[in-house]
């Protein structure tokens, strides 16, 4: 069914554009081949991946710290970026609790290397400064949560 709404959609398109800039019969068919052998390569590697960390994860004797550095290697290999602090990048976080001016990850935020788009969104919670004063009423959109 997917296959045959993208052929309604694809011969649309062609129809739409000027005979004399259609691309070949040739040219579409080696371009869906290409399309083709990259989805069935994409999803290889995610496979892949996949059975690495169900491995890693059923080894013996494994804690889950070792576990975990096994995932995070993985995904560094792969081009995501984990970011474990909000420091200087409070853009890839979303505050969801708490009053104060500090800030406490409750969940890393997940970067795509290749395209710079952010994954999956940190959590944070304020927490009282260092002093134990909170003095979060004023400041600047990012560090007080707004604009996330």
């Amino acid at each position: 069914m997917l296959l045959a709404r993208f052929t309604e959609r694809a011969t649309e398109l062609l129809t739409a554009v000027p005979e004399e800039a259609r691309p070949t019969q040739a040219a579409v068919a080696a371009a869906l081949r290409q399309a083709v052998l990259e989805a069935f390569r994409s999803r290889e590697e995610y496979v892949a991946r996949m059975v690495e960390v169900d491995l890693l994860a059923g080894a013996p004797k494994q804690n889950a710290n070792s576990l975990r550095k096994g995932i995070r290697t993985a995904l560094q290999d792969q081009g995501v970026r984990c970011v474990d602090a909000s420091d200087g990048e409070h853009e890839l976080f979303v505050v969801v609790e708490g009053d104060g001016e500090a800030f406490e990850v409750l969940r890393p935020a997940y970067v795509d290397q290749a395209t710079g788009k952010l994954v999956l969104a940190g959590q944070l919670r304020r927490m009282p400064g260092p002093d134990g004063v909170d003095n979060s009423a004023g400041g600047d959109d990012a560090a007080n949560g707004e604009g996330m």
